[in-house]
């Protein structure tokens, strides 16, 4: 064979691992950008399922929600709702939260509260049901306590969590007092800019030092508090 030919070999069979070594790459661009899409599109399932299903403030008795996404994983955590007075905590609530996830995606839902996106990049889906009457006279809270604990439910493939529920209410009046309420949330940030939205001030700190801050509202003066619990009893099983 000539040096001539044989040049020509060698180029061809370096074209050849160039184009495969690209291709390569080209597959696992590709890949990662459907994952990606994947990731994304379960992660709005999910929060619009929450959304659309789970209205445990407006409903009343038993009720059944299916969760669905391609893969990922939704797990309780634990969350407290604290009525402070001073530095008094009048109540403390444990109204439990739900957080799915899934590599970078993240729901959460915590006292009725829906957010999309990690910790510092978050959106918030739904607000909290705290507000403050127009007059600054009442302080209007719900606890919506999932009363559900240690659960967990995910895999690949395709997976269905379903939430079971049966929805109660119950409302307590307190006094007039100088009130501020306390709500255990890993994204603070949409939550504090939603209250504030309402006419609240915020801060935000780890009351009780577990890692998790929670987003503390309050109003100037005194006001009367309508704290309403509106317990849903949720059950978390694979569907």
């Amino acid at each position: 064979m000539s040096r001539r030919a044989q040049s020509h070999v060698v180029g061809i069979v370096l074209l050849l691992g160039i184009t495969t070594i690209a291709l390569g790459g080209l597959s696992t661009v590709v890949g990662g950008i459907i994952d990606g899409q994947t990731a994304t599109a379960d992660e709005r399932r999910v929060a619009s399922a929450l959304d659309s299903e789970f209205r445990p403030v407006e409903e009343t008795g038993p009720s059944r929600i299916d969760v669905r996404f391609s893969e990922g994983r939704l797990a309780t955590v634990e969350r407290q709702l604290r009525i402070l007075n001073g530095s008094v905590v009048r109540r403390e609530i444990d109204i439990g939260g739900l957080v799915y996830t899934s590599g970078s995606s993240r729901v959460g839902f915590v006292g009725d509260a829906i957010t999309r996106g990690t910790p510092g990049n978050a959106r918030l889906i739904r607000g909290p049901p705290v507000t403050v009457t127009r007059d600054n006279n009442t302080l209007l809270i719900g606890a919506v306590m999932l009363g559900e604990r240690n659960v967990s439910v995910g895999g690949s493939g395709g997976v269905t969590a379903r939430l079971g529920t049966n929805v109660t209410h119950n409302r307590t009046s307190l006094p007039w007092a100088d009130y501020r309420v306390a709500i255990e949330t890993e994204t603070p940030d949409p939550l504090a800019r939603h209250l504030r939205g309402r006419g609240l001030g915020t801060t935000t700190r780890d009351i009780d030092g577990d890692g998790v801050p929670s987003v503390v509202a309050s109003v100037a003066g005194n006001q009367e508090l309508q704290l309403v619990r509106h317990r849903t009893n949720t059950e978390v099983a694979s569907g």
